[in-house]
C-alpha cells in the first residue's frame, strides 16, 4: 500500500482524519476542510461552531456555483461563502 501523506516531526501534536459513507456533500466538505486546514484545533473548533452559528462564513473557492454572496466572506478575501451545517 502507498503512503499518502508523510509522517509528521512530532505525532502528538497533529492529528489525522478520515470517514466513510458519510451523508454529506462532498463539494461542501471539501471547502471547510480548506478553510480549517493548518489552523491550531482550538481556533478550528471555534471556527466550526460559529459557522454553525452564522457567526463566520465558509468561503466557497473552488465548487462555488450556487453559491451565494456573503458579506462574512470579505474576511478571506473572497465574496461567496456558505454555512454548511452537517459539515461543520
Amino acid at each position: 500500500m502507498v503512503r499518502y501523506s508523510p509522517d509528521p516531526e512530532n505525532p502528538t501534536k497533529s492529528c489525522k482524519s478520515r470517514g466513510s459513507n458519510l451523508h454529506v456533500h462532498f463539494k461542501n466538505t471539501r471547502e471547510t476542510a480548506q478553510a480549517i486546514k493548518g489552523t491550531h484545533i482550538r481556533k478550528a473548533t471555534k471556527y466550526l461552531k460559529d459557522a454553525t452559528l452564522k457567526k463566520q462564513c465558509v468561503p466557497f473557492r473552488r465548487y462555488n456555483g450556487g453559491a451565494g454572496t456573503c458579506a462574512l466572506a470579505k474576511q478571506w478575501g473572497w465574496t461567496q461563502g456558505w454555512w454548511p451545517k452537517k459539515e461543520c
